[in-house]
């Protein structure tokens, strides 16, 4: 059973690895981590204690909680020291057959009441579990970067899941201030399916030359209040990290035309222009770089913002209709998962069904593409 006292394993040392490990451990628990490169591991401990250090100079913390939470944490050799842990999360590479062989290993080695659980965005818990002979105890808990500050974490069980290993882990991620969602095990979960129209539709606004990068940044920002713009915030995010989501849930959807990836983002990843990290994305960050300006057209913003918060409408009904989560979970998913100035059932209401129905439509008559069909929910829902 997992409580307080519970040894926590994290695999992959990576910014959400990291992340991970060190709310683990100021939670108090004893906490093991291990990646196959072994400096990686190293950095990531350092980072770790950096990150503590600035915390206690900000006030947020003291000097012996920095201390008591760096001590909690030990770098594992290999896989094999983790025999003692009650809960293993593996936060590696979105890649489906390196998480099933690191789980298939993990259960020769762990006791049958370790809870394993992926921190996958996007892909199948049920696919990843079914590769254990204990597939019940292995459950999906997927955490936001970075998972020191982001609230919200999904919880999501595959179709073999007990239930009771979800109520378990749900109650310990609660344990630390986390807000956590119940997901069906469908792709995207809540947040990455919902979000992917606030990006495709911006770029596809994009690449149909009604507005430039800057300008739908504004609009959104603007008028609809969100912290940052779709391209900002896919520049913050990473190209790279964005894309293959995108691709993932697409493929993963059997190819419905709403999760489609845009060519425009595909020749940014394949350019190697992934973000602020990388220097370049859809805007420059070198030193010397000017950022371009918005146009600021009241009627132009607001026929962008109208378009786009349709579209996340939309897809929040739908994900709703079916049944992939409940509409209160929806609603903290998208406030608490990406910062979303309300939640978009609130904004309907505020907006009103039948406006965002009519440009649905609109939309649909024009180019004749699904992508654009009304949810049948939202569509009862304007009778």
């Amino acid at each position: 059973m997992l409580h307080k006292n519970s040894c926590i394993g994290v695999i992959g040392a990576g910014t959400m690895g990291s992340g991970i490990v060190q709310l683990a451990a100021s939670f108090g628990h004893k906490v093991l981590l291990f990646d196959a490169n072994v400096a990686v591991a190293a950095q990531a401990v350092d980072r770790i204690g950096k990150s503590l250090e600035s915390l206690v100079q900000k006030g947020k913390i003291t000097d012996a909680i920095a201390k008591s939470t760096l001590s909690n944490i030990t770098n594992a050799k290999s896989i094999d020291e983790f025999a003692k842990c009650d809960l293993i999360i593996e936060a590696v590479i979105e890649e489906l057959s390196v998480k099933v062989e690191i789980l298939k290993k993990l259960e020769q080695i762990v006791s049958k009441e370790c809870v394993l659980a992926t921190n996958t965005s996007s892909l199948s818990v049920t696919s990843i579990a079914a590769a254990c002979a204990g597939s019940g105890r292995v459950v999906g808990i997927h955490f936001f970067n970075p998972a020191t500050i982001m609230p919200l974490v999904e919880l999501i069980p595959g179709i073999a899941s007990d239930m009771k290993v979800i109520e378990e882990s749900r109650a310990l991620i609660d344990s630390w201030n986390k807000v956590t969602v119940l997901a069906k095990d469908t792709p995207g979960f809540i947040v990455n399916r919902v979000a992917r129209s606030f990006y495709g539709e911006a770029i596809r606004i994009y690449e149909e030359g009604i507005a430039d990068f800057a300008t739908i940044d504004w609009a959104l920002k603007e008028i609809g209040g969100f912290k940052m713009g779709p391209f900002e915030l896919m520049d913050f995010i990473g190209n790279d990290v964005n894309f293959k989501v995108t691709e993932t849930v697409w493929t993963q959807m059997f190819f419905d035309s709403r999760y489609k990836p845009s060519l425009t983002q595909k020749r940014l990843y394949e350019a190697g222009f992934w973000g602020r990290k990388k220097g370049r994305g859809y805007y420059s960050y070198a030193d010397s770089a000017v950022m371009p300006e918005a146009k600021r057209d009241k009627d132009l913003g607001s026929a962008i913002f109208t378009r786009i918060i349709s579209m996340l409408i939309n897809e929040a009904y739908d994900t709703l209709y079916y049944k992939i989560a409940s509409k209160e979970d929806i609603e903290l998913a998208m406030t608490k998962g990406v910062n979303y100035p309300k939640g978009l059932f609130k904004w309907s209401e505020e907006i009103g069904l039948r406006k965002i129905h009519d440009e649905l439509t609109r939309l649909h008559a024009r180019y004749n593409e699904d992508r654009y069909r009304p949810s049948v929910l939202l569509s009862d829902s304007c009778k």
